[in-house]
């Protein structure tokens, strides 16, 4: 509730207890066993339980670390983390084992031809050569 209607509370309820003298007896007598008939049919007040394990995080936080099954959670993290460094290296690896294969090839095709000194001059050779190792 807002100010507003704190103050507004205030001034009836002040209000209502100015007049109060004023009521008859039998008014008196019928609001009394009205307020008993409605405290009689109120639910009774359960206490709050909270359990608290430890540390205690706000929010989504308290789900990963302090729940029984925190390793589950942790784990839920820390796997599809461990597979993308796992693919990754392994991407790389194959990357290069295709490089080093693609230069062996080239290296012995360049060894095994008979070409004449002249080709190894040529400008254009060492470009293919110098593109095809990198």
């Amino acid at each position: 509730m807002n100010t507003d209607d704190l103050n507004f509370a205030y001034k009836v309820r002040h209000a209502l207890n100015e007049k109060l003298d004023d009521l008859p007896a039998s008014t008196a007598d019928r609001l009394a066993s009205a307020r008993k008939a409605a405290m009689a049919r109120k639910k009774a007040d359960a206490p709050a339980r909270a359990t608290v394990q430890g540390e205690v995080f706000a929010g989504f936080a308290s789900q990963f670390f302090l729940t029984p099954r925190a390793w589950l959670g942790r784990m839920s993290v820390m796997i599809p983390l461990l597979l993308l460094v796992a693919g990754a290296t392994g991407l790389y690896h194959f990357e290069q084992e295709q490089r080093i294969a693609e230069l062996a090839e080239l290296d012995a095709a360049v060894l095994s031809d008979e070409l004449p000194l002249s080709a190894y001059m040529d400008h254009g050779f060492n470009t293919y050569l110098t593109e095809r190792a990198q």
